[in-house]
């Protein structure tokens, strides 16, 4: 059984990747792919899937903190249907409120400087939304 994953924290500039494997619960970040309005050059995700070969693959779903969809959330779903769509993939929605904040605390521990736009730490988000699944498995 194929158990590798690949996980996307989608947003309008930038899309974090992680890759993990659910039967050994380890997560790591990939890269970050540059998107325009949240649209990122397909072939490079084409690229991912089939060197990766997940099983099923993950996107953050940005809640607000209470539960509630935001327009970010749509945009979300609609990319997760579009990998679907285009791949023909197994996409599953997971809740990532607060990865983002959390992996800005990491980063700052790391000595990040908080120049986000220059050292995006977008697959850190998605790396702890995979980890984060594997948690709730």
């Amino acid at each position: 059984m194929n158990t590798q994953l690949l996980c996307f924290d989608y947003g309008l500039s930038n899309i974090g990747v992680a890759s993990g494997n659910l039967r050994v619960g380890i997560a790591s970040p990939l890269t970050e792919l540059k998107a325009k309005d949240g649209i990122p050059n397909w072939a490079v995700v084409e690229q991912l899937i089939k060197e990766w070969k997940p099983s099923k693959v993950l996107v953050g779903l940005p809640l607000n903190m209470d539960g509630s969809e935001s327009e970010l959330s749509s945009r979300a779903r609609k990319f997760g249907n579009r990998l679907n769509g285009r791949f023909n993939i197994d996409v599953e929605m997971v809740d990532e409120r607060l990865t983002s904040h959390a992996a800005k605390e990491q980063a700052k521990q790391r000595g990040h400087r908080g120049d986000y736009k220059d050292n995006p730490i977008d697959s850190e988000a998605a790396c702890l939304i995979l980890e984060q699944y594997f948690n709730n498995q």
